[in-house]
């Protein structure tokens, strides 16, 4: 991949995660407004899901993909990929669960205990998943993952 098509992609997915993150940080600021809470809710959602698609769309690109080698992406980028989808689903839950029981009543009371551990897995969730996400942008930078090598060929041996 071009260096600069690469800087742009890797830019796109950190402004993905700085999206993520500010809402983490900053989306209980705006509890007292359902419609604002939801939208802000629904943007890191999305915000969530085009970060995994990116990611996807770079592993098409790469010469292992292309050279059919799909276990291979898969296996060296596994933990990435399971936390991605697991935080992914602990913030959609959250997100429900926040809407479900603040909705209408904005300055009530919910932090129950089982609200509050999804809370604190969502939050737990959510710097894994910005440790790997990150890592995994910066990986696929690697010019192996590009090109046929010494490496890829030692990798398709080890597998077959």
């Amino acid at each position: 991949m071009r260096v600069s098509r690469f800087c742009f992609v890797v830019y796109l997915q950190l402004l993905f995660l700085f999206v993520d993150l500010f809402i983490n940080s900053f989306g209980e600021l705006f509890r007292t407004a359902d419609v604002v809470l939801l939208v802000l809710y629904i943007i890191q959602d999305l915000c969530i899901i085009f970060a995994i698609i990116v990611v996807f769309l770079v592993f098409f690109n790469t010469y292992i993909f292309q050279a059919g080698l799909v276990s291979l992406l898969i296996r060296k980028f596994k933990t990435t990929i399971f936390i991605s989808v697991l935080y992914l689903a602990l913030s959609v839950g959250l997100h429900v669960w926040t809407m479900t029981l603040k909705w209408g009543a904005p300055q009530a009371f919910i932090w129950n205990e089982a609200f509050q551990a999804l809370f604190v897995f969502q939050r737990v969730g959510a710097v894994l998943y910005y440790y790997f996400y990150k890592r995994t942008a910066l990986r696929l930078g690697d010019p192996r993952f590009y090109k046929d090598s010494q490496w890829l060929r030692q990798e398709f041996a080890r597998t077959h």
